[in-house]
């Protein structure tokens, strides 16, 4: 039976992934994959739904969590079971005043970034207009000739897990490219000398990393200068720009327009892990504006760049605080 709930209501999501979730300000109906927590007279609504998303009772909710049917969900046996701190109804209401101040603070960064973000693809737009249909009526032409090195990475035996390393030489694979950004939660390395019998795929900083596969299809990022090294793995190409026509900020922007990214659906292949070879990218047809424009673009992106780094800085501050916050609310030290 499907029953209601309004945004005032603390919800629980109980199964996965991921499990556990937590959510208010929302409504609609619900069935048994959602727990409604319906606080008793002396417990705060807004003080449940922190305490819910502590740390500390999330982490010990999640690894007792059960599994049927090969699905994860919350042992509510266990939830019902776990003792919770609660002080005064007056306390409560001021630890969830804290915390909401926070976690709004930290929605108004993310926003600001999100904002930032948006401001370098107007920017590209008003400057360069759609990639696709070429408004502005460009020079077309495609990625080798835009590129002084342009390989996919090692298959098969030349490059396996088998010969990661905990040290040496970073290795990018598909789930190192974001868009316009080199993801480094997972890393993997290999041996000087490993990296050195692949000459072919030796990357250096302000070389663009391109992901053929995943989601999206196509997304490109830029190896940092902090990357003395690097190694592209199969399905992630490794393109160098000739400098003298093209700007690696405007090519790295161009690859992951949006309406560029939706025109190279047409050259993905393969049914259960669809992929855009490396040869069907050498025949996307890419837009060339004048040098000079694309430099203009590329330095508003890194004043645009800069104030991100700074809002980052900020954020991350804000997410260390904020977890601070959380831990201590329900130990009695706010």
């Amino acid at each position: 039976a499907r029953r209601e709930f309004s945004p005032t209501d603390v919800m629980i999501g109980r199964y996965g992934p991921p499990v556990f979730q937590i959510f208010r300000g929302l409504s609609g109906s619900y069935n048994v994959a959602l727990m409604k927590a319906l606080p008793r007279r002396e417990i705060s609504n807004d003080y449940l739904y922190w305490l819910l998303k502590s740390p500390a009772l999330q982490g010990y909710v999640i690894a007792n969590s059960t599994r049927t049917g090969g699905q994860s969900g919350v042992n509510l046996r266990l939830l019902k079971s776990i003792q919770i701190p609660l002080p005064p109804l007056g306390e409560q209401k001021r630890i969830a005043a804290i915390l909401d101040a926070a976690d709004e603070l930290q929605a108004k960064r993310r926003q600001t970034l999100i904002e930032l973000d948006t401001l370098i693809q107007s920017t590209f737009l008003d400057l360069f207009g759609d990639p696709v249909t070429n408004p502005k009526g460009w020079e077309m032409t495609t990625l080798p000739k835009l590129s002084t090195k342009f390989c996919d990475g090692p298959f098969g035996s030349n490059l396996k897990s088998s010969h990661y390393t905990k040290t040496g030489v970073r290795v990018i694979r598909l789930l190192n490219i974001g868009a316009g950004t080199l993801i480094n939660d997972d890393v993997a390395f290999v041996s000087e000398d490993h990296y050195n019998s692949l000459p072919r795929n030796h990357g250096k900083p302000g070389d663009i990393l391109i992901g053929t596969m995943g989601d999206p299809n196509l997304r490109a990022c830029i190896i940092p200068e902090d990357l003395s090294d690097a190694l592209n793995k199969a399905d992630c190409l490794l393109l160098r720009p000739e400098l003298a026509i093209i700007s690696r900020v405007f090519l790295c922007s161009l690859l992951n327009n949006e309406a560029l990214v939706t025109r190279a659906l047409t050259l993905v292949r393969g049914q259960t892990r669809g992929r855009i070879s490396l040869g069907r990218l050498k025949e996307l047809p890419i837009p060339l504006p004048p040098l000079e424009l694309q430099q203009q673009f590329a330095a508003i992106v890194e004043k645009i760049e800069a104030q991100k780094a700074r809002c980052q800085d900020q954020f991350d501050e804000l997410d260390t605080l904020f977890a601070s916050l959380q831990s201590r609310a329900f130990k009695g030290e706010l």
